[in-house]
């Protein structure tokens, strides 16, 4: 028998540890995910709330915004294509290899998958962008959990 492929997954928004979508990691209950580390991205990109649901986005235009904190996990197959149906992959987002920094010790330098928007209004590069994202952090835009949300309006 064959061992399932495992994927490396930086996440940065609300599927990290203690943010409402972190239960997506378990949806597949036959599905396998690991926190390895914390990271951060090697380029810095900008990462926004936009849409009347308060949704993090992390735009693809490197060298804008931070290096973003994240957290990198451990991913079969099973729990990727949950996490790409979150993100609606690939028509919002893309899921593309980058490199992040592990935040421990360490600080190795290691090729993950992240979800990031390409196509987006050019109006969001002069948004406020995060370096750490928190639902409930200081820029009081909690995110708002819908099963209506759209990412239309992003677009």
């Amino acid at each position: 028998m064959t061992a399932p492929e495992l994927h490396k997954v930086f996440v940065y928004g609300t599927l990290k540890t203690g943010e409402p979508n972190h239960n997506w990691f378990t949806k597949d209950e036959e599905g396998y995910h690991k926190f390895l580390f914390k990271a951060k991205t090697v380029a810095k990109l900008p990462l926004i709330i936009a849409t009347k649901y308060n949704i993090p986005f992390l735009l693809y235009s490197p060298g804008n915004g931070h290096n973003v904190v994240g957290e990198v996990y451990e991913v079969d197959d099973k729990v990727l294509a949950n996490l790409d149906i979150l993100e609606e992959h690939p028509d919002y987002y893309i899921r593309e290899l980058n490199e992040v920094q592990r935040l421990d010790g360490d600080k190795e330098v290691v090729k993950v998958w992240i979800y990031v928007i390409k196509n987006f209004k050019a109006e969001y590069l002069n948004r406020d962008t995060l370096e750490d994202y928190s639902s409930k952090g200081s820029h009081g835009l909690e995110y708002v959990v819908s099963e209506d949300s759209s990412l239309d309006d992003l677009l």
